[in-house]
């Protein structure tokens, strides 16, 4: 099937874009470009991510039926249970908050946290 558009980015509301890229950029990788009111992240081998500030901003509520997350962000950490536990460490050391770190005894392959600004996004252990 031919595309009609191509993705250009991933645009996240949010309080404070300088600080929530400088998060997702250490996260992630990448540079930062901009300041004030939009700042982009451009991401190696990735779409851009976007940040604009909002004025009044309500972070989404997971998990919630009667208020949904409305987006959410899902990162490959790599392929065994020790990448996982690596990758989540680090998440939190940046400023991520987690939101359902159960596992399932090892069964499931994702975690849930926040990012700073309170966006939901997921930790994944990818099969090779």
């Amino acid at each position: 099937m031919e595309p009609v558009v191509r993705m250009h980015s991933v645009v996240l509301d949010c309080p404070d874009p300088s600080a929530l890229a400088e998060f997702y950029a250490r996260l992630l990788g990448g540079t930062v470009r901009g300041e004030g009111e939009w700042v982009d992240l451009d991401v190696p081998g990735s779409y851009k991510i976007a940040f604009q500030k909002a004025p009044g901003y309500v972070p989404p509520a997971w998990p919630r039926a009667d208020d949904s997350q409305q987006l959410h962000l899902d990162f490959d950490a790599g392929s065994t249970i020790e990448e996982l536990e690596a990758a989540q460490e680090k998440a939190l050391a940046l400023g991520a908050r987690p939101l359902d770190l159960d596992d399932d005894g090892g069964k499931r392959d994702f975690r849930v946290y926040a990012d700073p600004a309170g966006h939901p996004f997921c930790l994944c252990r990818i099969d090779p």
